[in-house]
């Protein structure tokens, strides 16, 4: 049997999700910030140039997002339950902190990039991108291109067992990556904590 691209779960749907927590993120100057340099992932070899296939159909290249922060988050749509619950977090914090801070919220790109190019085509990540940020962009591309931008960005994913009717899971590395808009690895975004812990780290470095 076919598997649909797995929705996000109808009890905690992006479009319902609470901003309660934005209000209470404080508006940080740029001078209070810490600096950049002593960022988490400061000089980690992280991230690199990439032309993939957006759900629009147009390609999408690494440099196309330059002078913006940018979420990097490799995962699948068949994912039945993490890359969901952590995009909807990632969604929720973004969200909140636009809220908090408009002008540094608008230059701020969430990117979701497929480990699963066999399934998920342009269409497939159109339907999965529909549930979570409006301005989330999602990408696919070949195997050979998936596989060059996912070691790019040191993630690992593989295969897993094929079971009834040709379904299988996809294993991998689950990491929200925050970079700086001339494309330097700053942080690894808590998405285990949840919307609020993301939206608070959101805060701490997007200038």
């Amino acid at each position: 049997m076919k598997r649909r691209a797995m929705p996000l779960p109808k009890t905690t749907p992006f479009r319902r999700a609470t901003l309660a927590l934005a209000g209470a993120l404080a508006l940080s100057a740029c001078d209070s910030q810490p600096d950049l340099q002593t960022a988490p992932l400061h000089g980690a070899a992280i991230g690199g140039p990439f032309a993939l296939t957006g759900q629009d159909g147009a390609v999408h290249r690494w440099s196309d997002f330059a002078g913006q922060w940018r979420i990097v988050y490799f995962g699948y749509t068949y994912c039945p339950d993490i890359c969901p619950t952590d995009v909807q977090r990632l969604s929720q914090g973004l969200a909140q902190f636009e809220q908090a801070n408009p002008e540094r919220g608008a230059n701020v790109q969430p990117i979701f990039i497929t480990i699963d190019p066999a399934r998920d085509t342009p269409e497939t990540l159109g339907q999965f991108v529909s549930n979570f940020h409006p301005r989330l962009v999602a990408l696919t591309g070949s195997d050979e291109e998936i596989a060059e931008t996912a070691k790019a960005f040191g993630v690992f994913y593989s295969r897993g067992r094929e079971g009834e009717g040709g379904a299988y899971d996809m294993n991998h590395s689950n990491i929200a990556y925050l970079f700086a808009p001339d494309g330097a690895p700053v942080a690894i975004l808590p998405t285990s904590e949840g919307a609020g812990a993301i939206a608070a780290e959101l805060d701490r470095w997007v200038r």
